[in-house]
């Protein structure tokens, strides 16, 4: 069973993006894409049932300008899907 993690949009600081394959207690957390690093906040954690759905994460201020991409971690916190790049401006 493959994750999947797609980028859909950013707009006015909030990112908006839909998984399949993602299991209750899955965490999407943003990745600078420079560094690598995990951005301590936000992250999001899947609470639904369903294996499919969307979701919305709104960046705070401390985000700072950026290339950045959306990573899901299993319960164990290993990575199990990554989006495609998108800026933050």
């Amino acid at each position: 069973m493959n994750s999947v993690i797609n980028f859909v949009e950013i707009e006015n600081r909030v990112v908006s993006a839909i998984y399949r394959n993602l299991m209750i207690g899955a965490r999407v957390v943003l990745v600078d894409s420079a560094s690598g690093q995990q951005v301590p906040d936000p992250v999001t954690t899947i609470a639904s049932p369903a294996p499919a759905g969307s979701l919305r994460i709104r960046l705070p201020a401390t985000v700072n300008p950026g290339d950045y991409y959306l990573e899901a971690l299993n319960g164990h916190g290993a990575p199990v899907a990554q989006s495609v790049g998108f800026y933050v401006g």
